[in-house]
């Protein structure tokens, strides 16, 4: 992207914790150990930074790309709840950054009155809708914003109720302690990609007279083609018909032909609610990169088994140790590779864990990991 697009809608690379009443409404003269702005919190591991936020949370992110595509967030406070998201964009990170800087904001004002699957349904299209309108706006001269998308990924404790809302292949994976003390692991988000048979045919009842909707290409199944989810926000130009049509504005590998029905993707998420047990012990919420590498089982069995501290960047090595054994060498080379490069053997990999302490109240927090560049 050029240079004012990426001022635009970057982000810089920040860890905050807010006790401010405008952004989570919560107590400003709050004493809690998180109350404090701390933009040194995450530690550095050659490309895959961490942090640990009290007992309840861990995050790690890894880059692969030249531009780290994945952002996310947590966010609690006492009259809202817990809020975690994953954004894993594609075509560049601006989608998944605006995203990053904008859902939980509409979804606040979305739930003025509590939050319900609607609620979170109607945040996820508003801000696709908005989105769009940004697009709108920069067309003509930053056609490329058009092709730019993310996969959402959000949960959500309201309650004692966990929503879990997915709209792409991100993955959430709850951790559920059986009658033998072992763990195990329940998958709580309903992905969204063309490689699935149960997506193909979704995709092909929804548009029976279009023999093309999905093609298989270098060797993966691919809407139209192209791209491999269904469902994002952003990638207009696979939504409005105004966008593409055989546009000459933006690439060709895009471009569709001015028969096409849109729109093709739809930024509506698959939502799942869970009435949380005291048998339920965390959540793991992951980008896709994080699944190409290990099973829910794998994930689970890690984060069971070890101590808390630290224990996202573990999952996240976790993956990369066996990434690095598919091309039969070691973590430590592999960890040498250069980010750009480092994608011929990985994806970005967000991993965030939300430990589940059943009837207690989670600190304040609000936590972004959103880069402009490493």
């Amino acid at each position: 992207m050029v240079d004012d697009l990426m001022n635009l809608l970057s982000i810089c690379w920040k860890s905050f914790v807010s006790n401010s009443n405008e952004t989570n409404g919560s107590n400003s003269n709050s004493n809690s150990s998180n109350s404090m702005n701390n933009e040194d919190a995450f530690e550095k591991d050659g490309l895959l930074w961490h942090r640990d936020i009290g007992e309840e949370y861990s995050m790690a992110v890894v880059q692969a790309n030249q531009v780290l595509e994945d952002q996310s967030q947590i966010v609690s406070c006492s009259s809202f709840g817990t809020f975690v998201g994953v954004y894993d964009g594609h075509g560049g990170p601006h989608a998944a950054r605006y995203v990053c800087d904008n859902l939980y904001n509409n979804l606040q004002a979305q739930a003025s009155e509590g939050v319900t699957a609607d609620t979170i349904e109607n945040a996820f299209l508003e801000t696709d809708k908005e989105f769009t309108g940004l697009v709108s706006e920069l067309f003509k001269t930053h056609p490329a914003i058009a092709t730019v998308g993310t996969c959402c990924l959000v949960g959500l404790i309201y309650h004692q109720t966990l929503f879990i809302a997915n709209a792409g292949d991100s993955r959430a994976v709850l951790a559920h302690k059986l009658d033998d003390e072992s763990m195990g692991a329940i998958q709580v988000s309903t992905e969204h990609n063309a490689n699935l048979e149960e997506v193909r045919e979704q995709l092909k009842n929804a548009h029976p007279h279009d023999p093309q909707i999905v093609a298989f290409k270098n060797g993966v199944w691919r809407v139209k083609g192209i791209i491999q989810v269904s469902r994002s926000i952003g990638d207009v130009y696979m939504k409005h018909a105004k966008y593409n049509n055989n546009s000459q504005e933006i690439a060709e590998k895009f471009r569709l032909p001015e028969s096409t029905v849109m729109p093709i993707l739809s930024a509506t998420p698959s939502i799942i609610t869970h009435q949380i047990h005291s048998n339920d012990s965390f959540v793991i919420f992951a980008s896709d990169g994080l699944w190409e590498h290990l099973t829910n089982e794998e994930a689970v069995e890690i984060v069971h088994k070890n101590p808390r501290s630290g224990i996202a960047k573990r999952v996240v090595k976790a993956a990369l140790e066996v990434a690095a054994k598919k091309r039969e060498m070691r973590y430590s080379d592999l960890n040498k590779i250069h980010k750009g490069v480092r994608r011929h053997f990985h994806d970005d990999i967000t991993v965030i864990v939300l430990f589940l302490n059943y009837h207690q109240t989670a600190p304040n927090v609000s936590i972004r990991s959103a880069l402009d560049q490493f």
